[in-house]
Order: structure tokens, then C-alpha cells, then sequence
């Protein structure tokens, strides 16, 4: 038996609930970036900042891009989850964020998103 069929067995013979884990879907990600492009493009900046380069930077750390104070002084590191909880209410994780978009409520789409973003960072539309 797998490990993680094995995991879910004790766990139902223990009487919790197992949740579902599902792998990001990339190509929903892709999907969902269009609400991005608004604003947002993987290699230039446009309103928003460019995402190539995303993971690992700093917050508010472009040279030359007109961030807001509050995102330059955020100390946020991108990563998957800073990316989960800005992107869940960007207004309420950097208070003041010039970023004007609500949010993504739901954690699928989220994750989705994020696992489209790191990928395509890591492509040609980033030079890679």
C-alpha cells in the first residue's frame, strides 16, 4: 500500500476526515492570469509590476517600477504562500498596496495561479 493510501486508511479507521489533495493545475493557472493581464505581464511592467523573476524577490523591489511605500516597505519575500495570502486579499496584507484587485477567494484558483506563475517564471516568455 502507498504511503498516502496508507496515511488515509488510518485516518478514516480513526474516524477524520482525509482531505483531497490535488495537485495545481497549471493550464487552470494559465487561465486564470488573464484577470492578471489587466494589469500584469510575465516580462514587462505594465500598471503592475512584471511576475518573470517573482519567486524569491522582494516585495516591492523592481528598480524603477513606482511601487506604493507600503509594498516597498512590506518586507514580504515571494514565495508560495506570501503569494497564497496577498493574493487571497492583497489590501489586507499590505495595507495601503496601490494594488486595487479584491482578491481571489477561492484556495484552488490560488493555488492554480501560483503553480502557473512559478512555472512560467522558469520559461521562455522569462528568458529561461
Amino acid at each position: 500500500m502507498k504511503a498516502n493510501s496508507l496515511a488515509a486508511a488510518v485516518a478514516l479507521t480513526a474516524g477524520a476526515t482525509v482531505p483531497a489533495f490535488a495537485a495545481p493545475d497549471i493550464v487552470r493557472g494559465e487561465q486564470i492570469y488573464v484577470r492578471c493581464m489587466a494589469c500584469h505581464a510575465l516580462p514587462t511592467d505594465r500598471v503592475g509590476p512584471r511576475h518573470c523573476g517573482l519567486f524569491g524577490r522582494r516585495a516591492g523591489s523592481i528598480p524603477g517600477y513606482p511601487y506604493s511605500d507600503a509594498m516597498k516597505n512590506s518586507r514580504i519575500v515571494w514565495n508560495d504562500k506570501t503569494l497564497d495570502r496577498f493574493l487571497a486579499n492583497p489590501p489586507a496584507t499590505v495595507p495601503g498596496t496601490t494594488m486595487t484587485y479584491a482578491g481571489i477567494d477561492d484556495p484552488g484558483e490560488r493555488a492554480d495561479l501560483i503553480a502557473y506563475l512559478q512555472r512560467a517564471g522558469e520559461g521562455p516568455a522569462c528568458g529561461h
